[in-house]
């Protein structure tokens, strides 16, 4: 059962009939990874504080700078210098007391992303590099895990989800490579604020989806977000049977 306050807190959600109370009080008990605290992982861990995300794990080596700020809207300029995850558990904190926040202030290497994941019910990648993302998804194809993706760069941003099944599509499917010959990065080809923020509300709604109504969602559908044209298409991820990540046989433990 909810208490007065957590109903009063949530009750514009709890009012929608694919939520109601059962459905909040799934989002209280969950625990979610984010990996990654920049705009994307900025935007997603406010949104799910708000939702009533009842453990948040945030992860991060990196500190606040000035060209953040004009997309990154969780930081302020006094938090210039300061670690991303100590800065965005203190703006969760500010925002809803009652949410459990963890920092973990350094990159997240294989070994580290399997701890953590295993200890998580769904996983939020808003990192910004393909070795970190191929990490992310091999830890989470090995534990099962869900896995909410996403990305964004220029004007333009993709989502994805995957439920970490042996029979599912993974990361990895979509993108058999650990590097790019392209900028993939904000710092090489620029980003626009608002696009990013976009695709941060999008792994929000997934996220909050994954928990309280699973079932709902397509697994392996990719949704690609064009800014200037103002229009997204979807896509269905195949299963890649020789997978080296999912593909039956494979050891990912």
């Amino acid at each position: 059962m909810l208490s007065d306050q957590e109903f009063l807190r949530y009750q514009r959600q709890i009012m929608l009939p694919e939520l109601g109370e059962n459905g909040q009080r799934l989002l209280l008990d969950a625990k979610v990874l984010i990996v990654g605290c920049g705009g994307l992982g900025s935007a997603v861990a406010l949104q799910l504080a708000g939702a009533g995300i009842g453990k948040l794990v945030l992860c991060d080596d990196d500190s606040v700078e000035l060209s953040n700020l004009h997309r990154q809207l969780s930081y302020r300029e006094s938090d210039l210098g300061q670690a991303k995850t100590a800065a965005l558990a203190g703006q969760i904190k500010q925002l809803n007391p009652s949410i459990s926040t963890r920092s973990v202030n350094r990159r997240m290497s294989l070994d580290l992303l399997k701890i953590e994941i295993s200890l998580a019910d769904l996983v939020i990648d808003c990192s910004d590099n393909f070795p970190t993302r191929q990490d992310i998804n091999r830890a989470c194809t090995a534990s099962h895990t869900p896995l909410v993706s996403g990305a964004a760069i220029g004007w333009d941003g993709q989502v994805a989800y995957f439920d970490g099944q042996q029979n599912s599509a993974c990361y990895h499917c979509l993108y058999p490579f650990n590097e790019s010959n392209q900028a993939t990065k904000c710092s090489e080809a620029g980003v626009m604020g608002p696009s990013v923020n976009m695709i941060g509300s999008l792994q929000s709604m997934l996220a909050i989806r994954a928990i309280a109504e699973p079932t709902t969602l397509t697994t392996g559908e990719l949704i690609v977000f064009n800014g200037r044209e103002m229009s997204h298409q979807k896509f269905m991820i195949e299963k890649d049977e020789s997978c080296a990540v999912c593909s039956e046989g494979n050891n990912n433990e």
